[in-house]
Formats: C-alpha cells, structure tokens, sequence
C-alpha cells in the first residue's frame, strides 16, 4: 500500500528524513513517533506530493508519488484523507458545509453529498451541530470536523498529523477509538504523534524516528520500548 525505498529529504543542509525504508500494508494502522524534529511530519507530507523526495522513491496505492506531474497531484490526492493539528477549517462555512467540500470534486448531485455527509456526521456523532461554524465548536468538535470531511470520499489512506496534540486526554482516546474504527472498515491510517497514552491504549504498529532517521519499528509497539 505504501512503501518508503531508502527515502531521504533534505532542505539546504537540514536532513529531515535520511534514508527511511519501511513498507505499509493495505488495512494497516501504523504510528509515528519520536521527538518534534524527528521527520514525522516529513514522511506525512511526502506522502501527499506536497514534499519530493531528494533521493530514494515512494509509491501508495500503486502510484508513484515522486513522478506525478503537479498538475495532476489533485488526482493522487482524492485518493487520501488528511488531517492536520491546526484544522485548517473555512471559518465562513458550517460543519456540514466543511464536511462537504472533497465531495465536489466529484459529480454528485444533491441528494448524495447529503447521504455522504450525513453517514459521516453520524460516526463522529455531529448530527447536531452540522449546521454550526467552526468557531462556535470545542477543540474535540473541530478535530471530528476534520475527520469526518477526511474520510466524506471513502480514501483508500488516512493520514493525520498530532490529532489529538490540542485534545484533553478524554477526547484525544474517543478521537482514537474513532480512527481505530475507520481503520476496522478497510481503511489505512498512518498517524504522526507525541501522545503516548494514544499508542499505547492501540497496541498496533510503531514506527519511531530520531533526527531523521528510522530506530524503531515494532509490531503491536509501545510509545516507549
């Protein structure tokens, strides 16, 4: 599903990430860790196209990613789910109008986007606030805007980045029993995170980095070994 070949960024004479291999399973859900600077976020964006690669290659899903001209990486995208830390929400919208949005690039009429939105409204248990703007929402509200409008379009990989990192510790484990919940459906999740209660209340795969580099990678791991 993805697959990281001795993979290495660099920006000027910063190594974020140094010859990283490690291959992900269609159906798996893997963490990464490690300390702020590790090359977590590296390895998220490097999936998205939004980071090339300096040396080594990349392919998920059976595309390699480093060959996609930038005219077309909306195409690779449709294909993935992300969600960020900071949200990155339409203040001028309301949930049901967030949620909404990947579902345009698509040729829905009416009545399907409002299926969709409404199927994933009831996972993350939003029903009732759809019609409200993300500044009259919680933090844990916000964080289940984003999740629900990741996965509207049915990805084939879910990629989150510190989820839970403005959660309190309630919230973040109901975030991640959700995710463990999409990822039981056949969705692949990779999640880059600080928060150790949350890897290890899972127990699933753990990729961990230091300065760059892979130092571990364990099946059913801890935060800490």
């Amino acid at each position: 599903m993805i697959t990281f070949d001795k993979v290495s960024k660099k920006f000027g004479e910063i190594t974020a990430l140094e010859s990283a291999s490690f291959k992900v399973d269609k159906g798996e859900f893997v963490f990464l860790t490690g300390p702020s600077g590790a090359g977590k976020t590296t390895i998220i964006r490097l999936i998205t196209g939004e980071y090339l690669p300096t040396s080594g290659t990349i392919e998920a899903a059976s595309t390699k990613i480093s060959q996609i001209p930038k005219r077309r990486l909306y195409l690779w995208r449709r294909k993935i789910g992300v969600i960020f830390q900071d949200y990155k929400l339409f203040d001028d919208r309301t949930v049901f109008e967030n949620i909404s949005v990947p579902l345009g690039f698509y040729k829905l009429n009416l009545g399907e986007i409002e299926e969709k939105v409404e199927k994933v409204l009831k996972l993350v248990g939003l029903q009732e606030r759809k019609n409200l703007f993300p500044a009259q929402l919680a933090g844990g509200e916000l964080q289940r805007t984003c999740l629900a409008r990741a996965i509207v379009a049915a990805p084939e990989i879910l990629l989150a980045d510190e989820p839970t990192g403005n959660l309190d510790p309630k919230t973040a484990k109901e975030m991640v029993k959700l995710f463990e919940e999409i990822n039981k459906k056949g969705t692949t999740v990779v999640m880059a995170t600080h928060n150790e209660k949350v890897v290890d209340l899972l127990k699933t795969r753990v990729i961990e980095l230091d300065r760059g580099k892979i130092v571990r990678d364990e099946k059913q791991g801890k935060y800490h070994v």
